[in-house]
């Protein structure tokens, strides 16, 4: 019985130094990178970003999207901005999931800094009054990023029937 006390824990001892091998060995291969020297990219993108800023809806939010523009082809004012928002999303936008709440009628429009306070002052061909407050939205917002100085500056939508008080683009 002696014997067979001894036998028993030197098996543990054994078990236990080969599962700490294997684990050593398993630690030390790592996954199979290899280690490398450092790798250089070019720098990060600086300046203004290219394309025309509108903001279209996704999954009921609004949603920063720009399109695309051919040199010499970028609208020329905010009021060129607010057309192309007027016009709708393109197919492939539409096919992304993209939508859009403003009418067509939002253009053509005048775009001008506010004369009695602070802001600009959106001039609009159709009602504004009916428009939903996501539309509203997205009107203030494109109008606001296609200003050449972005800013919190409030907006003031005009139409043929009345006036929405001045708001600013609530993502700015």
């Amino acid at each position: 019985m002696i014997r067979a006390c001894r036998t028993v824990p030197r098996r543990r001892v054994a078990r236990t130094l080969l599962a700490g091998g294997l684990l050593l060995t398993l630690l030390t291969a790592g996954c199979g990178v290899r280690p490398s020297d450092v790798i250089t990219g070019r720098s990060a993108v600086s300046g203004p970003s290219a394309g025309t800023g509108l903001y279209l809806i996704s999954h009921g939010q609004l949603t920063l999207v720009l399109r695309g523009t051919k040199p010499g082809l970028a609208p020329s004012s905010p009021a060129d901005t607010l057309a192309l928002l007027a016009a709708g999303p393109t197919p492939s936008e539409r096919k992304a999931g993209l939508s859009s709440e403003v009418p067509s009628d939002a253009a053509p429009a005048k775009v001008a800094p506010s004369v009695d306070e602070p802001g600009i002052t959106v001039t609009m061909p159709g009602a504004v009054l009916p428009l939903s407050t996501v539309a509203a939205n997205q009107i203030i917002c494109t109008v606001v990023f296609a200003m050449p100085e972005r800013s919190a500056t409030p907006v003031t939508l005009v139409g043929p029937d009345g006036t929405r008080p001045p708001w600013p683009c609530p993502l700015e």
